[in-house]
């Protein structure tokens, strides 16, 4: 509320300035104004804003004090700082826990198959989906087959018309022999006839051979699948013309189940690997990064290659883990957040990351004694699993850490557990 004593010695100052305003006037009557009384309009003024001026000034000062007055009092009303701090805690805990080696990686086909066409001819029909999957050997396209046809049935008439006149020679050679083993016919003669007919033998194998690749022509006019996977875009369509070899293929195939997950660790991992790979498969985890694993996206496969160089201009070494992946939950080409399980450790302290807390000397940790006080404690961090914090040294198993409200903690300060603070009231935060 404003000082109205102070608002009254300002209306009284206006009321002062403007009589002496009034009483100049009145003097002066009739007297012709001159520069000289300028002065006096200024005076009177500055007086009125000087005047102003204290009575803001004032009420400020007055809604300021009013102000710190409500506050002070709504202080006191709910206790202040007199209660513990509400705190959230957990427990330090002693189990056995993975040592990893976390990477980034990406999913990788174990078998990519570009279908093309081996014979030239008009896409007649496309027996798939696009986007399908698809079995080993299952048809998917058909390229006409009428000119393989007649060019097999051409090749095997040329058959029987060599092996006609191959048996023909064959029949007249044997009676040359007789002629010739009686002295009837030249030898010149016999000789002649037999070679005519061993000619013929092999037109009739050049036949038999131009049919067989009449037939298989034949066949490549029917298209199947040569692995199991899931089709890609169709990049032909039905009454194009195919061309044999040609640099684009028909359609891309990809294997999705099993499929690898290709990843890169520091070269100076490499003998500890080795060696864990000796004793046992390693087990690597796959997720698709910045997704939620709580929803079961974490995918479990077995290290099965290490690559047999550490790349010089990077000093990494290439791995790559495979993974069933049934559920087709990893996609060629996806980024994925891999990490590589080395060994286990036995007997690890851990905490909640929340709880560890940075400083200029290091990092440390609340913890709440058996009086409900908190002290801080310096530790050492060996890693960090996910969302816990494994701690070489500094804490014990069992001992209470605080993991939320160490901003308003002082070392030896009260604490009370949050969900505790709300059941009772007290503590409660302002």
């Amino acid at each position: 509320m404003p000082d109205l004593s102070s608002a009254r010695t300002g209306k009284q100052i206006a009321r002062i300035g403007r009589n002496a305003y009034r009483t100049r006037i009145v003097g002066f009557r009739g007297i012709r104004r001159r520069p000289s009384s300028r002065p006096a309009a200024i005076v009177v003024v500055c007086l009125i804003g000087l005047a102003s001026l204290v009575c803001s000034c004032t009420g400020s000062q007055a809604r300021q004090q009013t102000q710190q007055n409500s506050d002070t009092g709504g202080r006191r009303g709910r206790g202040g700082g007199d209660g513990p701090v509400p705190v959230t805690t957990a427990s330090s805990v002693e189990k056995a826990v993975p040592v990893t080696i976390t990477a980034v990686g990406a999913a990788e086909s174990i078998s990519t198959v570009q279908v093309r066409s081996q014979v030239t001819g008009r896409l007649s029909e496309v027996h798939f989906s696009e986007g399908q999957e698809v079995e080993a050997g299952q048809p998917l396209f058909t390229i006409d087959p009428q000119p393989f046809q007649v060019a097999l049935d051409q090749a095997t008439a040329i058959l029987q018309r060599d092996t006609a006149q191959a048996n023909n020679a064959q029949a007249q050679a044997d009676r040359y022999k007789t002629l010739f083993d009686k002295g009837l016919v030249a030898r010149e003669q016999y000789e002649t006839q037999l070679t005519s007919a061993n000619a013929l033998k092999a037109t009739m194998a050049a036949d038999e051979a131009a049919i067989a690749a009449a037939r298989l022509n034949l066949q490549y006019s029917k298209i199947t699948a040569p692995a199991s996977g899931r089709t890609g875009a169709l990049l032909a369509h039905k009454g194009d013309l195919i061309q044999a070899n040609g640099s684009t293929p028909l359609v891309v195939i990809n294997q999705l189940a099993p499929i690898y997950v290709t990843f890169s660790v520091a070269g100076k991992f490499l003998d500890e690997i080795r060696r864990a790979q000796r004793a046992t498969p390693l087990k690597v985890t796959a997720h698709v990064t910045g997704a939620d694993t709580e929803d079961g996206g974490l995918e479990t496969g077995r290290l099965t290659f290490i690559d047999n160089a550490v790349d010089s201009q990077t000093g990494t070494i290439k791995l790559k883990g495979t993974f069933t992946n049934a559920d087709r939950s990893l996609w060629p080409g996806e980024f994925l957040d891999v990490a590589l399980v080395v060994r286990t450790e036995p007997n690890a302290i851990v905490v909640p990351s929340a709880a560890v807390q940075a400083s200029q000397q290091g990092p440390y940790v609340f913890v709440v004694d058996g009086e409900q006080h908190a002290q801080m404690r310096p530790v050492t961090v060996s890693r960090v699993e996910g969302e816990e914090s494994v701690i070489a040294s500094g804490l014990r198993a069992g001992e209470v850490v605080v993991t939320d409200g160490q901003l308003r903690l002082v070392p030896g300060a009260r604490v009370a557990n949050r969900a505790s603070a709300r059941a009772t009231g007290a503590g409660e935060a302002p």
